[in-house]
């Protein structure tokens, strides 16, 4: 008997791909920072998700690898499983990503986050979500064409709106100013503790904490 047929009875002959599957569901996240590739958008305010996952990557000490459809990386929170995305598809696709690795990984709606920034928002403002409209964000846009509802969890990162009429798209893709940037160094790893809130003790009792 070779060593392949030997582990498949070991196994009550399941594919060896298939013990990730063997990991009860409600135990595996998958926290989605929206932004776009490339050195052009790097630093942008519309990129702050990507920000904030590689903030998470560098905390826990892993590194994001370039996969299908986007860069991973997986890391553990709580006794639960929590791969990290970073969509490559660009901002207006994002919806592609996030479900190829919802399915994928078989990850549930209820467990997956989505990080992305917020002109409704004050400047470093941050607010968990369960459900809404896409307000105008074309990330988000996909990713409700993409998965067919409104409710799925979002990280509210707010960039403020100071622009004047016209200039949306200028603003959202230039760069922080020496002020933001300062501020980032606190906002963005309290926005990171509150994806790992959501990922410990739920979106509720998240929301009761933090917004």
């Amino acid at each position: 008997m070779s060593m392949y047929n030997y582990l498949l009875r070991l196994f009550r002959k399941k594919p060896l791909g298939a013990l990730e599957e063997e990991i009860d569901p409600s135990m595996k996240f998958l926290i989605v920072g929206l932004g776009n590739i490339g050195n052009k958008y790097a630093g942008t305010r519309h990129n702050i998700g990507f920000e904030v996952i590689d903030y998470l990557a560098h905390d826990k000490e892993v590194k994001l690898e370039l996969n299908n459809l986007g860069e991973t990386a997986l890391i553990k929170h709580k006794g639960k499983q929590v791969y990290l995305l970073k969509p490559n598809t660009y901002m207006n696709l994002s919806g592609k990503s996030l479900r190829y690795w919802m399915q994928k990984l078989k990850i549930p709606q209820e467990n997956v986050l989505v990080i992305v920034d917020d002109i409704h928002l004050p400047f470093s403002k941050i607010r968990l979500k369960t459900k809404g409209k896409d307000a105008g964000h074309n990330g988000l846009k996909d990713i409700q064409e993409k998965l067919g509802t409104q409710s799925y969890a979002r990280l509210k990162f707010g960039i403020g709106n100071d622009f004047k009429s016209g200039q949306q798209v200028k603003y959202v893709l230039g760069t922080w100013n020496k002020k933001e940037v300062e501020e980032l160094g606190f906002s963005i790893p309290k926005a990171a503790e509150i994806a790992l809130s959501f990922v410990a003790i739920g979106a509720k009792y998240t929301m009761d904490q933090f917004n």
